[in-house]
């Protein structure tokens, strides 16, 4: 299941929350927005409310970025195990979530790496593992997607999607089920650290943030609905930041298992990445 909500303080400063994974409840969750149905068109976002703890946002946070907050990543859409017929990592696992199923070091090649020799209890191994924010033939089939929060006249943008199924009919197809649920999502975008930025996330199904290439949210593994909030000045020192200076922040998500899909991010960055970054 997938929750996503996108508000931006400022002109152009975005705030980063997300939910991702899947639901044990009905097939589509009510609520702000609808499915995006175009692999290379924007999502449809909602307007939703403040999902930051109350108080955390103080003032001066975030600025004027240097582009619209439309986001554009890959989406890879992946067939449900189903016996042998697919990814055996799709359709395959539940239970309550997993920390340090990837090191807390993006690769050189900008994708988290998997921090097992072989399986865990939602993964099969890291031959599975790495096909999934990889483009591989006769596996997974790549189709690039855009983010389009919506921004108010206070320069607050939010989205916020309770029913994410951004390749409907696309990629592998639905498998004949009502949407197509078995995909990843992988975003990258740079930011200029300006000092008092807040990111809140909460989901199910895994996700990854990395900020500076370091680590800075994991919820990995399949799992009800979890939050997390990253203070970047209070982790400035893990994350090897210094405020005035643009860095890279990367996110990965995975939509594993059936059967609702919800997608929310809140932040408060100031993107300075004006063209889509793809790895």
């Amino acid at each position: 299941m997938l929750l996503l909500r996108w508000m931006v303080l400022g002109p152009i400063t975005a705030l980063l929350f997300i939910g991702v994974g899947c639901g044990t409840g009905g097939g589509n969750s009510s609520g702000g927005g609808g499915a995006g149905s175009n692999g290379h068109g924007s999502g449809q976002s909602g307007t939703g409310g403040d999902l930051f703890p109350s108080g955390s946002v103080g003032s001066g946070v975030g600025g004027a970025g240097d582009c619209d907050p439309n986001l554009t990543g890959t989406v890879r859409d992946f067939k449900a195990y189903n016996g042998g017929a697919g990814h055996p990592d799709f359709e395959t696992f539940t239970g309550n979530g997993l920390k340090g199923i990837v090191k807390d070091m993006l690769g050189a090649d900008h994708k988290p790496v998997y921090a097992s020799a072989g399986p865990t209890q939602y993964t099969t191994g890291p031959n599975e593992f790495n096909q999934w924010y990889r483009d591989t033939p006769n596996v997974n089939i790549p189709i690039p997607f855009t983010i389009t929060p919506m921004v108010d006249a206070n320069g607050k943008a939010t989205y916020n999607n309770n029913a994410f199924f951004p390749i409907d009919n696309q990629g592998w197809g639905n498998e004949g089920r009502p949407h197509n649920f078995h995909f990843t999502f992988e975003l990258h975008m740079t930011f200029v650290y300006k000092g008092g930025e807040i990111f809140s996330f909460t989901g199910d199904d895994d996700l990854w943030v990395f900020v500076n290439d370091h680590l800075a949210i994991d919820l990995g593994g399949l799992h009800p609905a979890q939050s997390d909030t990253l203070d970047l000045d209070a982790s400035a020192q893990k994350l090897g930041i210094v405020k005035g200076v643009e860095y890279p922040l990367d996110f990965f998500q995975a939509e594993r298992h059936t059967d609702a899909s919800n997608f929310s991010i809140q932040s408060t960055l100031s993107f300075t990445n004006c063209n889509p970054i793809v790895y």
